[in-house]
């Protein structure tokens, strides 16, 4: 598959050449799957015109907003960093303008969108979570780990989502899981799996560059348990956001919870990342010896994958050498495996507050061949808490226009070519209409992942171009960024040039020097834009 994705890149740069009406190309969303999709494109079409367009005025997706702070020096920070560099390459390239402020749906329509361009990508993710759908779920103090994350990575949607860390000293993570999902490409799963079983430092060479890939997507819940457990004092020099800092400061948790459905030789996380949380200064961590008995499913499981099992042995090691109760003044972190959750319990003290979870015990049940799931045991207890985060998962939302297969949470598509009806009907193409990225596949990989998605997506962009699908620049011009940039003026919308970032970058920087911080975010939409208009 991405052999013929890369013969269909290469022959397609004879579709596009330079002329006085370019393929027009909008791409929607501006983390890594719209970036790479834009340098795929300008690659492959050599007259292309690429526009990059976001809601938000700051570009870079996840790369900006979800990444832990807390190990600046990192091999994750450092590609952070490469990551962003890359992407700005791409903004700044002069067949390329990226858009922030500006919002699909409400800025402007898809429908206006496909109007403009020949061709529309939309890649702008997940942005919502998955819901649990058992009682009590709408009760104060419950939130979900992606709102937990943007809060504190200085994300503007939530930053006045003020989680109560005082009235507690204990929250409860629900989920041991990355992000969603299976891939919802089956014909890219064997290409990308191997990278995602990779160590956490994995070899990628794409076609013009070689470096080192960490997975910047990593295990959430174990990143939100590190911020709440991790001394502040470790915190105070990051990125992380000023407010969230004097948050954590004043936090009275002292006890999280981190629950899984299924057990330790399931454990979803790198050996890395557990390190990291098993590491955190004068911590108590609490697992149960009993979780640890194995059974021929799970050394099944566990035969092929080495993080795996060195992620279970690491837990193994920890509950064997950890002292059987926490010393004073200690903060204690709990793995709580084959459980899952059945309803939340309700405060008696506070009316419409949550107060702790009732979480049914759970076994294992084999599908299949190394796989399998948790069940049920109708045996119930509960664990008192007075925070709640709930890392199960991100879900894509669509918009007016939009086909949306709502079961899996992604847009219908093969390869990339987004069709109207969820079976994958090849007979029900949208013309000119194509996803990428989590949009795509799912909220699951690395960032190596979208890369090849992208590919992917712009291979079916060039054969479609190839074969006639998409209806030739010269016999059909469109209006593209021109067009797009009048509309917007007539809407009384500003969009932001990266240009404009640049100067939010400069003034964050700026403003990190004063604290020794590599930069203080600017929180709220009235900064960022005032930021933004700085001469």
């Amino acid at each position: 598959m991405m052999l013929q994705a890369r013969s269909w890149l290469s022959r397609a740069r004879r579709f596009s050449t330079v002329s006085n009406n370019p393929l027009r190309v909008c791409v929607v969303g501006s983390g890594p799957a719209g970036f790479y999709t834009a340098e795929k494109t300008l690659k492959a079409h050599q007259g292309a015109q690429v526009d990059i367009i976001d809601r938000l005025p700051t570009p870079f997706g996840l790369v900006r907003s979800g990444v832990a702070p807390d190990h600046p020096e990192t091999k994750a920070k450092k590609l952070q960093q490469i990551v962003i560099n890359q992407f700005s390459r791409v903004a700044q390239h002069e067949r390329c303008s990226f858009f922030g402020n500006v919002t699909l749906g409400s800025s402007i329509s898809l429908s206006d969108l496909r109007e403009l361009y020949h061709v529309v990508v939309l890649a702008y993710g997940s942005e919502s979570d998955r819901a649990l759908g058992i009682p009590g779920e709408d009760l104060m103090g419950i939130h979900s780990a992606r709102e937990f994350v943007w809060w504190y990575n200085g994300h503007p949607d939530c930053r006045n989502l003020d989680p109560d860390l005082k009235s507690t000293d204990t929250a409860v993570i629900l989920g041991q899981i990355r992000h969603g999902p299976e891939y919802g490409t089956s014909g890219m799963r064997d290409q990308i799996s191997t990278l995602i079983k990779m160590e956490q430092i994995c070899k990628f060479h794409s076609d013009t560059t070689a470096w080192e890939v960490t997975p910047l997507e990593g295990n959430v819940a174990l990143d939100v348990a590190r911020i709440l457990l991790r001394p502040t004092s470790e915190l105070a020099t990051t990125d992380i956001a000023s407010h969230v800092l004097t948050a954590l400061e004043e936090s009275s948790i002292r006890k999280v919870y981190l629950v899984g459905r299924r057990g330790p030789a399931q454990a979803a996380c790198t050996t890395k990342e557990l390190r990291e949380v098993l590491g955190i200064k004068n911590l108590y961590v609490n697992i149960k010896e009993a979780d640890f008995v194995k059974t021929p499913a799970d050394e099944e499981e566990m035969k092929n994958n080495r993080i795996q099992r060195r992620v279970y042995e690491l837990l193994s090691k920890a509950a064997a050498s950890g002292s059987s109760q926490p010393s004073s003044g200690q903060r204690e972190l709990h793995f709580v495996f084959f459980r899952k959750p059945d309803s939340f319990l309700e405060s008696d003290e506070r009316s419409g507050l949550v107060s702790g979870v009732h979480v049914e015990k759970t076994v294992l049940k084999g599908v299949g061949p190394g796989k399998q799931i948790a069940v049920g045991t109708g045996e119930f207890e509960d664990l008192d808490c007075g925070m709640v985060l709930k890392s199960i998962g991100y879900k894509s939302v669509p918009v007016n226009g939009l086909p949306f297969d709502h079961n899996k949470g992604v847009v219908p598509n093969i390869r990339g070519r987004v069709v109207t009806d969820p079976s994958g009907d090849p007979t029900q193409v949208e013309t000119g209409l194509y996803v990428c990225g989590w949009l795509k596949r799912g909220p699951t990989g690395i960032i190596a992942t979208n890369l090849y998605c992208a590919e992917e997506t712009v291979a079916s962009i060039s054969e479609d171009l190839e074969r006639g699908v998409l209806k030739s620049t010269s016999s059909l011009p469109k209006a593209g960024r021109e067009g797009l940039l009048r509309l917007l003026d007539d809407r009384n919308v500003r969009p932001l040039s990266f240009n404009a970032w640049e100067k939010i970058d400069s003034e964050e920087k700026s403003l990190g020097s004063l604290r020794n911080k590599p930069r203080e975010k600017l929180t709220t939409w009235e900064d960022l834009l005032k930021a933004a208009a700085m001469k």
